[in-house]
């Protein structure tokens, strides 16, 4: 919390800083504050009006389509059941094939040239060998 609430939001604290202002600077500072005030709570009722319209709006259009004999959920693109029930199924894919093939520790190991290369790799290319040179 800023300076500035603790100060706004603490009875003792506004009094303390407050104490030397002059009465017509602190009636401008009401002024100001309770038009900032009236401000939010017109904007504010404004926004649940809305919001309750809009509601009032969704029912209204969902008894009509139940009235036809339209289930809401089939404008969206289907049930909600068969949405949530697909949406487990991803498809994986097939590992890559190696593409190289190296010796690190005493052990053949392979890479398929996707992701970091490995260390091993990395090490001899560094000495000049080619990338080609471990192709399978």
């Amino acid at each position: 919390m800023s300076e500035f609430l603790k100060v706004l939001l603490n009875v003792r604290s506004l009094r303390a800083n407050l104490r030397d202002l002059p009465l017509e600077q602190l009636e401008e500072a009401k002024e100001k504050l309770e038009q900032i005030y009236i401000e939010r709570l017109e904007s504010t009722e404004k926004e649940r009006s809305e919001q309750a319209e809009h509601q009032r709006k969704l029912a209204e259009f969902s008894e009509m389509l139940k009235q036809a004999g339209v289930d809401p959920r089939d404008l969206v693109g289907g049930s909600i059941h068969s949405v949530s029930a697909n949406a487990g199924n991803k498809v994986k894919r097939a590992p890559s094939p190696p593409k190289y093939k190296y010796q690190e520790n005493g052990q053949e190991k392979t890479w398929t040239g996707q992701g970091r290369m490995p260390k091993a790799i990395a090490e001899q290319i560094a000495q000049g060998k080619t990338l080609e040179q471990f192709a399978i």
